[in-house]
């Protein structure tokens, strides 16, 4: 069974702790060596999660299987109806049994719940971006996300992100 909570900034470490659970598995055949610790030090440093947090907004969700936390899930909100969700990420040992959905569903429900508070109703729209050689990439199309675009994001460093830029419209 699962469950999720809102994440606060106590939770920094623990974000870090299941990202580094996942970051070698996701992207060992992906990119280089190089690029995914260069990657996950920009994204993951304490510092780097605190300033998410607090200072951009992004929202993170902790998913538990059994009361043991397993995943997380960052939503961006852009303004106007438009979000990002950052980050999805669950350990090996839960894929296969709902979690990705899971999150995708308390993402949305989320996503709702910050339109009705800020009293605005109309079409929302969740984008993310997923490297165009993950497999993820299926996963998200089954829950309703389409391919809009692509990008090639200079990352420093002379690495790049090279995504699928997908969308999920909702209606409110």
């Amino acid at each position: 069974m699962f469950t999720f909570r809102d994440a606060t900034l106590q939770d920094v470490a623990l974000i870090r702790s299941l990202a580094d659970g996942v970051w070698q598995e996701t992207y060992a055949s992906i990119l280089s060596p190089q690029q995914i610790e260069y990657m996950f030090d920009m994204m993951y440093s304490h510092e780097n999660l605190t300033i998410q947090m607090r200072d951009k907004h992004h929202h993170f969700l902790i998913i538990s299987h059994n009361d043991t936390p397993c995943a997380y899930i960052s939503i961006e909100p852009l303004g106007e109806g438009r979000y990002n969700f950052q980050k999805i990420y669950a350990r090996r040992e839960v894929h296969g049994i709902g979690v990705g959905r899971y999150m995708i569903e308390r993402g949305v429900e989320w996503v709702l719940r910050a339109e009705v508070a800020s009293q605005r109703y109309g079409d929302i729209v969740v984008e993310l971006f997923v490297n165009r050689a993950n497999p993820a990439v299926n996963f998200y199309r089954h829950m309703g996300f389409e391919i809009v675009n692509t990008r090639d994001h200079d990352i420093g460093n002379g690495f790049f992100m090279n995504d699928y830029i997908m969308e999920l419209h909702i209606k409110s």
